[in-house]
């Protein structure tokens, strides 16, 4: 058994494109870059030439005396002892960020070489391409990875539930047998979190201490990475930011205060330390929006936003929230003030629909989690993590700007009524889908 990545598709579609370049894989540290690659090339080429450049600094050598693409090969030929041939090869640069010329060579692969499949990723790419990198533009395909999905989990947990979850297409409620196994399955995944080698380790070996274990030693080497590739006036500042976040999360109004870093702090200090994580795909950062018009980017409040992080196993854990919540009813969704929820609903979204959730305030009256753009309509969202859901906050958008879809998240079972769409927390996976095959 192994967790089906949605990555898998999508590299098969990029190898078999007429339109192919070379690829440049993006993604945050240990959400499973290097392992879907391994097992792309495994299952679709006859060999893998796999170089990183982190563990054979050597190698930026082959890139820094020659652009000539013919002679690169021919040295990466020597290194992976057996000739590297179009079509039945797949070439995988890893920690690309760390050879800047090797970057700036995808260019002459896509215009000298088109016939050979060339991958590149890397951990530090957003903050590389920040730093003023040479970057190949217009010569380089995207994909972007991110952690694992309550869906991709079931692919390992339970792949008939899985089945099943995917084959939701209409609005009906989901019968008590399902809906009892999905939110245990689901209570699960909270605990692990979207990391590959935290499910493997817990699902393998039920032992929530190894999980435990595995998400500390994440944290900890992103804690080194702000040491290796941060201006040393820089380094603690991202460090309070990053360690401030769960405290941010944890206020009823989750809007970032400079304050909550450290005292005295002033906007001006911080907003690198900011933009650095951010690049980094350590964090997710959503803006205020002054009004709910299209396009969302035009109405942002720079001044206002919020910081979630990039993955809810590692939110809990930074939180220092213990497993054993799990066996406390619905507590696991409800602590916190909800964060883990929204944290989880924000990462559903952002990888099914274009463009960053903003959200929206009026006053002290209301307070709508997400406002999402799809297919030119402005979608507001609520979570609720239990079953209470009662509030103010859609009614009060509603009245303002009468919207075709006003989503909700909670532990209420699907339904759709008078243009209030309740979604299950762990259906957020398919809400693109069961929206745009029944509503819009």
């Amino acid at each position: 058994m192994e967790i089906k990545r949605n990555i898998e598709q999508k590299l098969i579609e990029w190898k078999e494109s007429v339109h192919r370049k070379p690829l440049i894989i993006r993604g945050a540290r240990q959400v499973g870059k290097t392992f879907s690659l391994e097992k792309f090339g495994e299952n679709n080429f006859k060999q893998t030439a796999y170089f990183n450049f982190d563990e054979q600094a050597e190698l930026k050598q082959f890139f820094k005396d020659t652009k000539d693409v013919q002679r690169i090969l021919r040295n990466l030929s020597l290194v992976f002892g057996i000739e590297i041939k179009p079509d039945t090869t797949l070439i995988v640069f890893d920690e690309i960020q760390e050879c800047n010329e090797a970057l700036g060579t995808l260019k002459y692969f896509c215009e000298k070489a088109p016939e050979y499949a060339v991958v590149a990723a890397g951990s530090m790419l957003g903050v590389a391409m920040a730093k003023g990198r040479t970057f190949p533009v217009g010569k380089v395909d995207f994909i972007d990875i991110y952690p694992v999905t309550f869906l991709e989990f079931l692919s390992f947990s339970d792949p008939q539930l899985c089945e099943y979850l995917k084959n939701i297409d209409r609005i009906e409620p989901i019968p008590d047998i399902f809906y009892n196994q999905l939110l245990e399955q689901f209570k699960t995944y909270f605990i692990t979190g979207g990391l590959p080698e935290a499910i493997v380790s817990y699902l393998e070996n039920l032992d929530s201490e190894r999980v435990q274990k595995t998400l500390r030693n994440v944290l900890d080497a992103y804690s080194l990475d702000f040491s290796k590739h941060i201006d040393k006036s820089d380094i603690l500042k991202v460090g309070y930011v990053w360690d401030s976040i769960p405290s941010q999360l944890s206020r009823e109004n989750k809007k970032f205060l400079y304050q909550t870093v450290k005292q005295g702090a002033r906007a001006r200090e911080y907003e690198n330390a900011i933009e650095w994580l951010d690049r980094a795909g350590l964090i997710h950062k959503i803006y205020r929006i002054s009004a709910a018009k299209l396009p969302l980017s035009a109405y942002r409040d720079l001044s206002a936003f919020k910081l979630y992080m990039l993955d809810t196993g590692l939110l809990r854990r930074h939180a220092l929230l213990s497993p054993l919540a799990i066996t406390e009813g619905n507590r696991l969704f409800t602590e916190f003030k909800g964060a883990l929820s929204e944290n989880y609903v924000l990462q559903s979204l952002i990888h099914q629909f274009e463009g960053r959730p903003a959200y929206w305030t009026s006053g002290n009256k209301a307070e709508i989690d997400y406002v999402i753009q799809y297919n030119n309509e402005l979608i507001p969202i609520e979570v609720k993590s239990g079953e209470s859901v009662r509030g103010r906050s859609l009614f009060v958008y509603n009245e303002l700007y009468h919207p075709k879809l006003r989503i909700r998240f909670s532990m209420k079972n699907l339904k759709f009524d008078n243009g209030l769409l309740n979604l299950p927390l762990f259906l957020a996976d398919s809400t693109k889908k069961i929206i745009g095959q029944n509503i819009l």
